[in-house]
């Protein structure tokens, strides 16, 4: 997933980072949850991630809570074989969260299956500065 985002998977500081956060993380159950599809001969094979993030109320979402959909990776060998960890983790959104809104970041590997999930482009584009700092 990292390397079809054109990042370099290398560098093992943010590895550490990752883990540190991931497993504080994992004990937040009304804000974060993982869901993982383990195949018997391979291991885990399929996952999807998300976490709840309050913003302001607005007149359409009066709790702020914006679901953030990421680190959604299946094993290439497993593809389209419908594996249902994003799937799960858009019922827990619908079924155990606040979450009106959900945001997910696409490569072009998933874009479809999004689309056909009901995500479209936001009405208000999103944009980013990077100020060029790391760690």
């Amino acid at each position: 997933m990292l390397e079809d985002m054109g990042l370099s998977t290398q560098e093992t500081p943010w590895r550490h980072a990752a883990l540190e956060w991931f497993t504080q993380r994992l004990g937040d159950t009304p804000n974060f949850a993982a869901f993982v599809v383990d195949d018997p001969h391979l291991g885990p094979v399929s996952n999807a991630v998300g976490i709840c993030d309050r913003h302001a109320p607005s007149p359409h979402n009066l709790s702020g809570i914006h679901g953030h959909v990421f680190n959604i990776s299946t094993d290439p060998s497993r593809q389209r074989r419908g594996y249902a960890s994003l799937e799960a983790l858009l019922d827990w959104y619908g079924n155990e969260t606040e979450a009106r809104v959900i945001n997910l970041n696409a490569t072009g590997h998933g874009m479809a299956l999004y689309r056909s999930l009901g995500f479209a482009a936001p009405r208000y584009p999103a944009l980013q500065l990077r100020t060029g700092r790391r760690e």
